[in-house]
């Protein structure tokens, strides 16, 4: 088969074409318009998000060349009969946050035989996966608990997932769907796509293969540089220390927006806020300025590789407590940081110091005020928020975590109980595996999403949610919620010194 020949292929039941141009499975439906089929990993084959069926069965379709699919059967979320019933599982759950990567997790679930959706069946298929919203538990629900149909106030739902991912946001069935409204999918089809060359310049083309080749981008790979922490505390009386590295916030749908002539851009928080991490992007600023200059519409998007080297980071620390409850908390210089860290600890003496490395953030969820927080380590275990909101934990070693929150009125308990869920499994796996290697010039070395030690779904304990009601003004409580995680995991696990405490 020669470039120039069509490759043939049934597609959610209709015969469709494309150049057989050597792209791949993902960029060819794509641009036959399907959007419920994501680009996470850009494309790595390691977040899940762009599965689809192949002849019935599960394979990511951003490594899966278009001419290995002609004449094949490929279905994708909207093909399949059991699609809406689906949807409303994950909506009734919490299995959906931002639903980025929740039509690839349906098309995994949906091809196990319904009398095999046992809870260790499904956790072992979700390997193929990567969540970072939803923790995991919410998605095993939908799978193997019965659909919940009471009625819900959606409106209100979406009041809380508001107010716990910073961002206004969607809640409903479609979301599941991967009707979130993302850039990427809401841009025009007449839209330029503009990558970012490795210094610093956009280039903008006729369409993401093109771009690709137009700024050489190289694909990622993961290294086997350990993981290095970049601060030293001095000597000094302290009853407790801590250590971080550089995190990644591991949003799975990457920086994009879009902009026509003239226009506000729209993006990048399409449908979540990435934990805070897309605060600073720079991608509506290139959006608005080339499509000015092109007279055009223009899509401008991170590849995963830029995620790595260029989206926020949480800032490392080196701290220590003192018996009067005083001490000192060095930070890479971060904007904002200290006034973070004394929201909750006034008492601290906070040093900023200039460290090689990726760009950090204090909007990034918790940044500074919940390692503070934690470094305290009341006694009861109970966290306080900046914001009033108070969490507990309870952490039984890899098999359970209990959570009890108050922050105000639920809402709707089925968002405030995924978020929640979502926050405990960040927070273990910020504790006991995350982190990212960076070399000595302050350039990250891992450039894979699966590099980072995000919990797998076979890894995450069953995570129990207790909310306490409360008819006071609602407030994000999932922040809370991890900052109290994090201090439950790190006092089982004896107040190691360095997180992760389970990485070299």
């Amino acid at each position: 088969m020669t470039e120039a020949t069509p490759v043939a292929f049934v597609l959610d039941g209709a015969e469709v074409a494309v150049p057989g141009d050597g792209r791949s499975l993902l960029d060819a439906l794509r641009g036959l318009g399907v959007r419920s089929v994501k680009d996470g990993c850009s494309p790595q084959g390691q977040c899940g998000c762009c599965t689809v069926w192949v002849d019935g069965q599960p394979r990511v379709a951003c490594v899966t060349p278009i001419a290995r699919v002609a004449g094949r059967r490929i279905t994708t979320v909207l093909g399949i009969d059991d699609g809406a019933e689906w949807a409303q599982r994950l909506c009734a759950s919490g299995g959906s946050q931002c639903g980025f990567c929740t039509p690839g997790i349906v098309m995994r679930l949906a091809a196990i035989p319904e009398a095999q959706r046992s809870e260790p069946a499904v956790r072992q298929a979700l390997l193929a996966h990567l969540c970072r919203c939803t923790g995991w538990n919410t998605v095993v629900e939908a799978a193997c608990a019965p659909v919940d149909a009471a009625p819900r106030d959606m409106e209100a739902a979406a009041r809380r997932a508001a107010l716990e991912g910073g961002v206004p946001q969607v809640v409903g069935p479609e979301v599941a769907l991967g009707e979130g409204g993302f850039a990427t999918d809401t841009a025009p089809a007449d839209a330029l796509v503009a990558l970012r060359r490795a210094d610093g310049e956009w280039v903008a083309a006729a369409s993401l293969a093109e771009a690709r080749v137009a700024v050489g981008k190289v694909q990622g790979r993961r290294t086997t540089e350990p993981v290095r922490w970049p601060l030293q505390l001095p000597d000094g009386p302290w009853v407790r220390t801590l250590r971080t590295t550089w995190v990644d916030p591991a949003y799975l749908e990457p920086d994009a927006a879009w902009c026509v002539p003239g226009g506000e851009p729209v993006g990048p928080a399409g449908n979540g806020g990435a934990f805070g991490a897309k605060h600073a992007s720079e991608v509506a600023g290139a959006a608005r300025r080339l499509a000015d200059q092109h007279g055009r519409p223009v899509l401008a998007t991170y590849t995963r590789e830029d995620v790595v080297r260029l989206g926020a980071k949480r800032p490392p620390i080196a701290a220590g407590v003192r018996a009067d409850g005083t001490g000192v908390v060095r930070v890479v210089r971060t904007e904002g940081i200290a006034a973070r860290i004394h929201s909750v600890a006034p008492q601290f003496e906070v040093e900023e110091v200039d460290v090689a490395g990726p760009p950090t953030d204090a909007s990034v969820r918790g940044a500074g005020w919940v390692e503070a927080a934690v470094l305290l380590a009341p006694s009861d275990g109970w966290i306080t928020a900046p914001n009033g909101a108070r969490a507990h934990a309870e952490v039984h070693g890899d098999r359970s975590v209990h959570v009890r929150v108050r922050c105000g009125a639920p809402l709707d308990a089925v968002v405030l109980r995924s978020y929640c869920i979502g926050a405990a499994h960040m927070a273990l796996g910020w504790v006991r595996h995350e982190g990212l290697s960076v070399g000595d010039e302050g350039v990250p070395l891992d450039l894979t999403i699966r590099s980072f030690g995000v919990l797998r779904a076979v890894d995450t304990p069953s995570i129990e949610v207790e909310i306490e009601p409360s008819d006071d003004e609602p407030v994000n409580g999932s922040d809370a919620v991890f900052a109290a995680v994090a201090l439950a995991a790190w006092r089982a696990g004896g107040f190691t010194p360095q997180w992760p405490t389970m990485r070299t």
